[in-house]
């Protein structure tokens, strides 16, 4: 029998511009909220990013 799914498609917003992107992430292993250090394009450097819901 199969495994069901679990992996979520979330939302990043920057921190310092309206720039956001996306990416998957598993809720059993990071039930909080998720943060990233990525690169924005907007202001032309790494950034954090929080998951938007």
């Amino acid at each position: 029998m199969a495994k069901k799914k679990v992996r979520q498609f979330i939302t990043l917003e920057s921190t310092e511009s309206s720039f956001r992107t996306t990416t998957f992430k598993n809720p059993r292993n990071t039930p909080h909220r998720l943060e990233l250090k990525k690169y924005d394009p907007t202001v032309k450097k790494h950034v954090m990013f929080k998951e938007k819901k």
